[in-house]
């Protein structure tokens, strides 16, 4: 097993369990114990778990969106497949809002140096895209960064949005199911989704099957207002079809 997917099976087993020894661990991933130290000082230093005597536990309350790190580490190649689709169905020249997460950050990789104007909505993305080469035009919207996340909000970037019209808008979300809709954790993100829906033409979710028919805090708006959703094949088959049902296009990747 490699550093990243021992990582990755660490930092799922703190995440389930809420809290797990450096034996448990040791056990699960069959390194040893000094290795599995070594793993959990790397994975604290990026905010993934909190290391305790003996060590570690979860950062993540009851309700509370993992953290952005911990994310970055999870369905990553779900992710890609995802991506890659998505980079697809953007036509050249076209203009494109580009909304936070983990997701739509391997969107914008994907998005470089395509003849494309493209306004990100994190730093993380901003980034990415600030060197691109070739024809890519960047905007960058005013906002806030949510600590941690990243992700640009509050007046500056909603006045940005509701300045612009975009040919596409490639939106994350945290819940997405036929009967809640598009959900966010955070009310000053999904206030930001919101508006770059409304500032956009068509509407693209790019998500893992993890999220869908999960329901987080705040309420973005109907399923029904998104034109496609494309997840990977290992999506609920009744979320599937209840949301083919309300006309959005979802492709399995």
């Amino acid at each position: 097993m490699n550093n990243a997917d021992r990582h990755r099976l660490i930092a799922q087993a703190v995440k389930e369990s809420g809290r797990v020894t450096v034996g448990d661990l040791a056990e699960l991933t069959g390194a040893s114990e000094m290795t599995v130290r070594r793993d959990l000082d790397v994975l604290a230093s990026h905010g993934v778990l909190e290391r305790v005597r003996g060590g570690a536990r979860t950062l993540q309350l009851r309700g509370e969106e993992p953290p952005f790190a911990l994310r970055a580490h999870e369905a990553t190649e779900a992710k890609r497949r995802i991506a890659a689709e998505v980079d697809a169905l953007v036509r050249d020249g076209e203009t494109v809002l580009l909304d936070s997460g983990t997701t739509c950050l391997e969107v914008a990789a994907l998005l470089r140096g395509r003849p494309l104007t493209v306004m990100p909505l994190s730093l993380q993305a901003i980034h990415v895209l600030s060197d691109a080469p070739g024809p890519t035009a960047l905007m960058v919207p005013g906002g806030r960064p949510r600590a941690g996340e990243g992700a640009l909000t509050g007046p500056l970037t909603l006045a940005a949005l509701a300045a612009l019209r975009f040919d596409t808008a490639v939106v994350g979300c945290c819940g997405l199911g036929a009967a809640e809709g598009i959900t966010a954790y955070d009310l000053d993100d999904a206030a930001v989704k919101k508006a770059g829906i409304a500032s956009s033409r068509r509407i693209i979710a790019a998500t893992d099957s993890g999220k869908l028919g999960h329901t987080a805090l705040a309420h973005v708006g109907s399923a029904t207002l998104l034109d496609t959703l494309v997840t990977d094949t290992a999506a609920p088959e009744d979320e599937v079809t209840a949301l083919e049902g309300a006309g959005v296009t979802v492709k399995l990747v």
